[in-house]
């Protein structure tokens, strides 16, 4: 289901350092961050993600979620964008 909503948005960031970037600028939908991402890459996106009130969707795989925003690697976060 996420992965499809990851496909369909018309505006989405990809990557740690582009999700927090944006939660930073408060203009994040959602946030959708892999399982398998190291934790230490992700704690911060969380922590602000949870403080900014900014619903957290969980997927299985990094690699999953690359092939769903259409790119040939994997990616640990998306954010989806307002």
């Amino acid at each position: 289901m996420s992965y499809e909503k990851v496909k369909q948005a018309r505006n989405i960031k990809i990557g740690t350092k582009q999700t927090l970037k944006a939660l930073k600028s408060g203009s994040v939908h959602e946030v959708i961050v892999a399982s398998d991402a190291d934790k230490k890459l992700i704690s911060e996106i969380v922590k602000i993600a949870n403080e900014a009130n900014v619903p957290i969707i969980y997927v299985d795989s990094m690699e999953k979620l690359g092939k769903a925003c259409g790119i040939d690697v994997r990616a640990a976060t998306v954010a989806i964008m307002n």
